[in-house]
């Protein structure tokens, strides 16, 4: 089973300034967000990347430039518009403290999958044509690169979270309970029975032990592949963040960040 990485964007100053970005084109990395995405590539520099599939705004598009900058060989990628941030209609532009006035900000906070963004689109289409792409991405990763391959997928704070709701097995409406940082990994595998969930907002530990050990492969059912570890396994050291808005978020501080975890103002996608 192939391993995703889903990453998302480092903090821009629409995080920093409460405003929900949207697809509103310009908006790309601050200072912190570069640094959060250089970090990023030190960490990951021990790990082989396939290929990297990449939401088309800005903000994504940086931060990836800096993941894949200086990898020998390149790093194939493409754009893929399903993992562009959620269309949020009439509410993009505006700031989180004006939104959190509208009616329909409660239904967005505690019941989500009926949330239809005025003039854009509803979060169960967005979780659905994002989950879509990577499962397309996934399978075609593996059917080219084979079980051990690793990948890369760089969105949003929304979407990423909607993904791994799904990944979960959790219905959508409780999908704002998951936090995703700015710069933050987090780490699936597809399996013919079930997705695991590996890591989730993880914003420090090191990624090199994602790498498969290579050992001769036993004969073994694509079923074995689905088995969850009776007693929880033995694991791999694993540390994380934290930081949860419309929009994802400016995420916890971090050389400089802002925002904090249940306020309705500082966080954008």
């Amino acid at each position: 089973m192939a391993t995703l990485l889903l990453v998302r964007h480092g903090r821009t100053t629409a995080n920093t300034g409460g405003v929900l970005a949207g697809w509103t084109p310009g908006v790309g990395l601050d200072d912190t967000g570069r640094a959060q995405a250089t970090a990023l590539a030190a960490r990951l520099a021990p790990v082989p990347l396939a290929v990297a599939a990449v939401s088309p705004l800005q903000r994504c598009q940086e931060t990836v430039d800096a993941l894949l900058d200086g990898r020998d060989p390149a790093v194939p990628r493409t754009d893929d518009d399903r993992l562009g941030e959620c269309h949020y209609g009439d509410w993009q532009g505006r700031t989180l403290t004006e939104l959190a006035r509208e009616p329909m900000w409660k239904v967005v906070q505690q019941h989500p999958s009926a949330a239809v963004f005025p003039g854009g689109e509803s979060l169960r289409a967005m979780q659905a044509r994002a989950v879509a792409a990577v499962r397309d991405h996934d399978a075609r990763v593996e059917a080219a690169f084979g079980p051990d391959a690793i990948w890369l997928a760089c969105s949003h704070g929304d979407v990423i979270k909607a993904i791994t709701a799904d990944a979960l097995g959790t219905h959508l409406d409780s999908f704002q309970r998951i936090v995703v940082d700015p710069c933050s990994v987090t780490v699936l595998r597809y399996t013919p029975l079930r997705p695991f969930a590996v890591r989730v907002n993880d914003t420090g530990a090191e990624l090199a032990s994602l790498v498969p050990v290579k050992k001769r492969r036993r004969r073994t059912t694509r079923a074995a592949d689905s088995d969850a570890a009776l007693g929880g396994g033995a694991g791999a050291a694993v540390a994380g963040g934290a930081g949860a808005a419309v929009g994802g978020g400016a995420g916890a501080a971090v050389a400089g960040g802002a925002g904090a975890a249940g306020r309705p103002t500082g966080r954008s996608a």
